[in-house]
């Protein structure tokens, strides 16, 4: 990997946190028109959608190679199931936690995806890595520890922590697949994790909202998931599921930013006090990616 290619792979998986961390702020107002279900599957079904107008003017330029193919059917299978449990799992603990907390206990997901990546795709973990992670982990559990208005073990947190763990896996699942062709990966998890969503939804007897929610919520999947899962794919080319899910790092802490904007949470000098952490493992992941990693090519030339 090229110092070039290590750069664009780091703006894609920034990108791609960026994105998503408008998610939570904006899917807890929606959820007081549209139920949880409902709205994990028009989520999902606005970035199908959105990246499928997208792929219209990209599939002629697309290799056939890149497609996939019935190697690649368990991987894409365990991703779209995955994608179905976890954003229901999310909404769920939103809807019934406070969407600062949520945006925070997202960092498990890097835990979950870095472990994950070891222990079943036996994805080398560098200690500089782990110490990022460490860093990180510190960061959210300073958060969630917060007073009464942040973390507390409810069933909204265990909720989120679900989802997250969830998404860890299917991290790793999409991690197989990401050097085939994006658009499509994209395009089958809106569709068939939004349709299954929407048959869950359907079954549970959730009442259909309004047109003009559904188009709301779809938007916002468009963004928040669409354009960010894509990134992150390319992202994971390069970086792997583990790094690129230490960047995505930041996400939770955008998110719990928004939520101050947007939903008028409380921020306390706690999350100042974690953001220092966050640096400091940021830090570590620049350096395992970019820096060590391009002396390594360096010394590999001599």
């Amino acid at each position: 990997m090229t110092k070039n290619k290590s750069v664009a792979a780091v703006i894609y998986a920034l990108l791609a946190a960026v994105f998503y961390a408008i998610n939570t702020p904006f899917s807890k107002i929606l959820l007081n028109d549209v139920p949880a279900t409902f709205m994990a599957a028009f989520l999902y079904m606005g970035a199908g959608f959105g990246v499928g107008i997208m792929y219209l003017f990209h599939i002629k330029k697309e290799n056939k190679t890149e497609r996939l193919t019935k190697k690649d059917l368990p991987y894409t299978i365990g991703m779209i199931v995955l994608d179905i449990l976890a954003p229901i799992f999310l909404m769920i603990g939103i809807n019934i936690g406070s969407a600062s907390n949520a945006s925070l206990l997202g960092n498990f997901e890097i835990v979950a995806t870095t472990v994950i990546a070891l222990c079943f795709f036996k994805e080398a973990v560098s200690r500089e890595l782990w110490t990022a992670i460490a860093f990180i982990t510190l960061s959210s559990i300073l958060l969630s520890f917060e007073g009464s208005g942040s973390f507390q073990f409810s069933y909204g947190s265990l909720f989120v922590i679900l989802a997250t763990s969830c998404w860890g896996l299917e991290n790793n699942c999409t991690r197989k697949i990401s050097d085939k062709s994006t658009y499509e990966i994209v395009v089958l998890k809106g569709v068939f994790s939004g349709g299954g969503s929407f048959l869950i939804a359907m079954v549970i007897g959730e009442q259909l909202p309004n047109i003009n929610y559904i188009l709301s919520v779809m938007i916002l999947g468009f963004v928040a998931y669409g354009l960010s899962i894509f990134l992150y794919i390319r992202a994971q080319r390069d970086l792997g599921a583990s790094k690129t899910s230490a960047y995505y790092a930041v996400a939770p802490f955008i998110g719990a930013f928004l939520a101050f904007v947007v939903n008028g949470e409380r921020l306390t000098w706690t999350f100042f006090v974690a953001l220092v952490f966050m640096l400091i493992g940021s830090i570590f992941v620049v350096y395992d990616t970019m820096v060590k990693h391009h002396t390594h090519e360096q010394e590999e030339k001599r």
